[in-house]
C-alpha cells in the first residue's frame, strides 16, 4: 500500500489508500452498466453481443489504465453509449434496408 501512496501521492493530496480503493469500487459499479447496455444496443445492429461485450470491457480497462498510469490522473474511461442508438438504428439498420 505504501508503494501506491508514494506513486500516486495519495497522502499528499489529503486522502488515504482505503478511501481511493473505495472510490475505485464505486466508479466501477457506476460504469458497470455500460458492459451490458453497449452490447445490447449494438446487437440490435446485428453485431455479435459477445464480441461487443469483450471489446467494451477491453476499451474501458485500457483507457482507464492509461489515464491512471501515464498522466497519473484518476479518471475512468469507458465507451459512451450516447450515439450508439443512432449508429445501430440509423446508420447500420438503415443501410441494410
Amino acid at each position: 500500500m505504501d508503494a501506491l501512496d508514494r506513486y500516486f501521492g495519495i497522502t499528499e493530496k489529503g486522502s488515504t489508500v482505503a478511501t481511493e480503493l473505495l472510490a475505485g469500487l464505486a466508479t466501477f459499479l457506476t460504469m458497470a452498466y455500460i458492459m451490458a447496455v453497449n452490447p445490447g444496443i449494438l446487437s440490435n445492429a446485428k453485431m455479435d453481443f459477445g464480441a461487443v461485450f469483450v471489446a467494451t470491457i477491453l476499451a474501458a480497462a485500457l483507457g482507464t489504465l492509461i489515464m491512471g498510469l501515464w498522466p497519473n490522473w484518476p479518471v475512468a474511461l469507458a465507451p459512451g453509449v450516447g450515439l450508439n442508438p443512432l449508429f445501430a438504428s440509423g446508420e447500420v439498420l438503415g443501410m441494410m434496408q
